[in-house]
């Protein structure tokens, strides 16, 4: 009897243990959905790691400097102020340069540009910057035009299409880029983008987001297209990307709007039908990154899916990998 007793318990054990392995594999309510909080902050680790640093000093004329991909900084150190005062001594440099999409998804900075009529479209990318000069903490601007001189090599070749453009982050935390007026060079010039065969000059006149870029051109008739993430992603949590076929490793489009039926939207209106392009999730696990890339050709009024299933966890240097591996 005893036996038998242990027989059937060990039995039940067994299924147990089963049905318990069996529970922690596969299935999209098996991971917990991060925070965004845990997503901005794998955002902004990727972005601190393509930050350069530099020390430089001011009110001693043109301080020049050279980034880890080639480019010449240039600014004038006699035109630095704080609070409207002069600065002079030792000031902080902070830079970044972006100029494939895999490191502009990871840092959530694609290159998506305003048309004239409130609407974006995806841009091509010579280059996108960010500079900011502080001392002892506390930011500095700027009286005078600086530039940088940004070889072509680095996106392809030289394009003579290029012009200026300028970023500011809005309240949901996505960079949108505006083309430069003029002006743009702080000095009352135009200030923007002239270029020969091995590098762009770009001038402006201001500290933050700056970008060489023009838009993507397809005479194709258009459409929006809608993306479905797992269960339990949305757009606080989780972000969709367009990599555009053919068009190199310089580019890199978003859907960054989300309806309310919970579906991220292109809502523009300007995405090609019949278009080649790979769409990306992507989100963040225990500080790593959760993705999955999808080809399609695009149709009309499209809505496209991702499971829990297709989707793999890597480190950023993996996904950056993926992403720059799309062509």
């Amino acid at each position: 009897m005893n036996t038998n007793f242990r027989k059937i318990a060990l039995l039940f054990l067994a299924l147990a243990t089963f049905a318990s392995c069996d529970d922690s594999e596969g299935g999209d309510d098996k991971v917990t959905p991060p925070s965004a909080s845990e997503f901005a902050a794998v955002r902004d680790e990727a972005l601190a790691g393509r930050t350069q640093h530099f020390t430089a000093t001011a009110g001693n004329g043109n301080i020049v400097l050279t980034s880890k991909k080639g480019v010449k900084i240039n600014l004038n150190g006699d035109c630095l102020k704080k609070a409207g005062v002069a600065v002079t001594g030792t000031i902080d440099i902070e830079y970044v340069e972006l100029f494939d999409k895999g490191d502009m998804l990871v840092t959530n900075k694609p290159t998506m540009g305003l048309m004239p009529d409130g609407k974006k479209n995806l841009l091509i990318s010579g280059g996108e910057f960010y500079i900011k000069a502080t001392q002892n903490g506390q930011d500095l601007t700027t009286t005078c035009g600086m530039y940088l001189i940004v070889p072509t090599g680095l996106t392809g070749g030289y394009d003579n299409q290029m012009t200026l453009w300028f970023g500011n982050i809005d309240e949901e935390d996505n960079l949108v880029w505006r083309e430069a007026k003029d002006g743009a060079d702080g000095t009352g010039g135009k200030g923007g983008v002239q270029g020969e065969a091995n590098s762009y000059y770009v001038t402006f006149g201001n500290f933050g987001w700056a970008n060489v870029d023009r838009f993507y051109s397809d005479p194709r008739p258009k459409t929006t297209i809608l993306v479905d993430a797992p269960e339990g992603f949305d757009n606080t949590n989780s972000a969709v990307y367009l990599s555009y076929d053919g068009e190199g490793t310089n580019a890199l489009a978003q859907l960054d709007t989300y309806t309310a039926a919970g579906l991220f939207s292109e809502h523009y209106g300007q995405i090609p039908i019949g278009l080649a392009c790979h769409i990306i999730f992507a989100t963040e696990e225990n500080g790593q990154w959760r993705y999955a890339i999808k080809g399609v050709t695009t149709t009309a009024n499209a809505v496209y899916s991702f499971t829990l299933a297709e989707t793999t966890v890597g480190s950023e240097a993996q996904l950056v990998a993926a992403i720059n591996a799309i062509q």
